[in-house]
């Protein structure tokens, strides 16, 4: 935080002053417990670099979750006017569309644990996790895969392995409009066309929780929660197809910058003005790799419904199985916003950020209408998770919260904490059954790497962001 000048808003933001040669101001949403964790690392100086960027309109923000990332901090979220604005890689990081999607049961947990064991092998043979890992039972080439990139998870539906009311739990539907199939490089396809329906490695889960605590009965009616309900959680994205696409764009828009005279403060922070023809093949490029990742999680949803009727016999829908919603946190959309009075078409960066729009926002589905959108914010593999809504404050972050806990540790540091350790038997003394294809990722992942996700919640329902609907507990999951 050095030779920055920073000073507390209210108890659940931070400001950063403009200084040369920001253009705006940085927000940090962070209470006291959050603004301690940022002495540790870099990711302040991110958000004032963020907002030396041209065209950037409001502040460079960052939501508590907020963590060193590529360029963009994670957690960050900024938007350029679509006319002088840039588009910058960074600003989404290299797994596109890296989302949360969250699906219902109409079981309790009681009715789940006798075949536990059962259904947590079946699920880690049937949906394949770790690094590199494949599906080619799902597997499709050519036109075929280039239909997946242009429509996302309306391919799923078409294909027959969704049925159609998923789509109004899909964020935009389940598809980024503008995508450019031919924007995207012969190598990230073939990267890509192995890995539908695969869960990856890393961060990515495959999660079975119950709901612990309901704080808003009515939002969770509308929702379809109750105490004691069985939900299933799946965090992926876009895989390797997303990380090359990233990789194709990243460092030619270092030399686009110096062509549109863009000074860069930092060579990680590359961009082209959002109409330039740099900038109009990465969002073409983004846009496919978006809708390759919700396609590859509606495909996962699939894999994990006829295991539980494999498991438990009937049909997914006898057992209650619906989705709750799909949301993307790592993306750059075309919107219309608001500030200073007047309506902006811009481009939203929001990296390890998810949307949240209020009660009668006109794009969200009928079934949000009322309640708001659900926000899913994952926490850390052995403590709890959250589903908030959007709320009217988010209009000051162009309709923004969190995407989880955020990272508190480093993995390599992480690895360090947890040499010795037997990271499946301290969850299993929590009551929590894992399975994982790397014990590397383990390591990496242990709760203590992260943030408590109650003191970024209680960030974000304090600023008027989002609120807290109800609590998860983890009780099963498989790892890559």
């Amino acid at each position: 935080m050095s030779g920055l000048t920073i000073r507390r808003l209210d108890p659940f933001r931070i400001e950063i002053a403009r200084t040369p040669p920001m253009r705006t101001t940085g927000l940090v949403y962070a209470n006291r417990a959050i603004e301690r964790t940022l002495e540790q690392e870099n990711a302040l100086q991110q958000v004032a670099n963020v907002a030396a960027l041209p065209g950037i309109v409001g502040p460079s923000m960052a939501m508590p979750d907020i963590h060193w990332g590529y360029g963009f901090p994670i957690g960050g979220v900024a938007a350029f006017s679509r006319d002088d604005g840039v588009i910058s890689p960074g600003g989404v990081g290299y797994d596109i569309n890296c989302g949360v999607c969250c699906m219902l049961t109409g079981m309790r947990v009681g009715d789940v644990t006798p075949r536990l064991d059962r259904l947590l092998a079946s699920l880690y043979n049937n949906v394949p996790a770790g690094v590199g890992s494949s599906n080619k039972s799902l597997a499709v080439s050519g036109r075929e895969f280039e239909q997946v990139l242009e429509l996302g998870a309306r391919w799923a539906v078409k294909k027959g392995y969704a049925p159609p009311g998923d789509l109004d739990a899909h964020e935009d539907a389940g598809c980024i409009a503008g995508a450019d199939p031919d924007a995207v490089s012969a190598k990230a396809i073939e990267r890509g066309q192995p890995q539908l329906g695969t869960l990856g490695s890393g961060n990515h889960f495959l999660e079975l929780d119950v709901v612990d605590l309901v704080a808003d009965a009515e939002t969770a009616r509308g929702f379809g929660l109750f105490e004691g309900q069985v939900v299933v959680l799946v965090h992926t994205g876009s895989r390797g197809l997303g990380h090359q696409v990233c990789d194709d764009h990243v460092h030619g828009m270092v030399s686009a910058a110096s062509r549109h005279g863009i000074a860069l403060p930092d060579r990680q922070l590359a961009c082209a003005p959002v109409t330039s023809v740099e900038g109009r093949e990465y969002f073409g490029a983004m846009a496919a790799a978006a809708n390759f990742a919700f396609a590859n999680r509606e495909l996962i949803v699939f894999l994990i419904r006829k295991t539980f009727e494999e498991v438990f016999g009937g049909s997914f829908e006898r057992l209650g199985m619906r989705m709750l919603f799909d949301c993307c946190h790592n993306i750059a959309k075309m919107e219309r916003i608001e500030w200073g009075g007047r309506r902006i078409d811009a481009c939203v960066h929001r990296k390890g950020a998810t949307r949240a729009l209020p009660p009668g926002d006109s794009r969200l589905p009928e079934r949000f209408r009322r309640t708001g959108q659900p926000v899913l914010v994952p926490g850390d593999m052995g403590r709890m998770s959250f589903i908030l809504a959007g709320a009217s404050g988010a209009r000051e972050t162009f309709y923004s919260a969190c995407h989880g806990a955020g990272r508190l540790l480093s993995r390599h540091e992480a690895k360090k904490r947890a040499k010795g350790r037997k990271i499946i038997d301290e969850l299993r003394s929590r009551g929590i059954h894992a399975m994982a294809a790397s014990r590397a990722t383990l390591a990496e992942e242990i709760p203590d790497a992260y943030k408590d996700v109650s003191d970024v919640v209680d960030t974000m329902t304090g600023a008027g962001i989002a609120t807290a609907v109800a609590r998860l507990r983890p009780f099963a999951m498989v790892k890559g």
